[in-house]
């Protein structure tokens, strides 16, 4: 991996990137948690893809989040 350009204090874009898919694969989860599963309910293919994109989702997080940790770390 290769240095963050620096920005005086900024994030640079590859990281603000990161940052804001972050967010919203963040707010895509609670949705899916707090909502369209409810809305799903009696409903079990639906349930099953609610329960599929919910998994996938946090997979997303965490390497998001893996990979945002190390670019703000570098600079």
């Amino acid at each position: 991996m290769s240095k963050e350009p620096a920005q005086e204090g900024m994030l640079s874009n590859n990281a603000y990137d990161l940052m804001a898919q972050l967010t919203e694969e963040n707010q895509s989860l609670w949705r899916i948690k707090n909502n369209y599963k409810k809305d799903a309910q009696g409903d079990q293919e639906a349930m099953d893809f609610w329960n599929f994109l919910e998994k996938d989702k946090q997979d997303h997080i965490k390497k998001l989040t893996e990979l945002l940790e190390k670019r703000i770390k570098a600079q």
